[in-house]
């Protein structure tokens, strides 16, 4: 098993950020702004669910994986570093998953 983790993921698109454009398809992405980041988040979630609904593990894979690579990237187009994000999910699972949901405000 890999010990590659999203944090690994993270400080690559992040380094990327300052990459040459021509070279680096993070950095063409982070140039063009959160929405582009977002939609292309959303194309990469519908392929994924698309893949799963297939029952096709490996395409299943490869599409979270681009799942996981373009919403790092969005959070970065975003400034929400990944720490945030896993801040809420501890938060979150401090409890159970029910309880959880019904003591959500209707915003989050």
């Amino acid at each position: 098993m890999s010990a590659f983790t999203l944090e690994d993921l993270e400080r690559i698109v992040a380094s990327r950020r300052g990459a040459d454009a021509g070279a680096s398809y993070t950095r063409q992405l982070l140039d063009r702004g959160v929405e582009a980041c977002a939609k292309k988040f959303g194309e990469e979630a519908f392929e994924v669910a698309l893949a799963a609904m297939k029952e096709d593990t490996a395409a299943t894979a490869a599409e979270a994986a681009d799942v996981l690579y373009h919403l790092l990237v969005l959070l970065a187009a975003c400034g929400v570093p990944l720490t945030d994000v896993m801040a809420v999910l501890s938060a979150r699972t401090a409890q159970s998953g029910l309880a959880e949901k019904a003591a959500r405000t209707p915003s989050s």
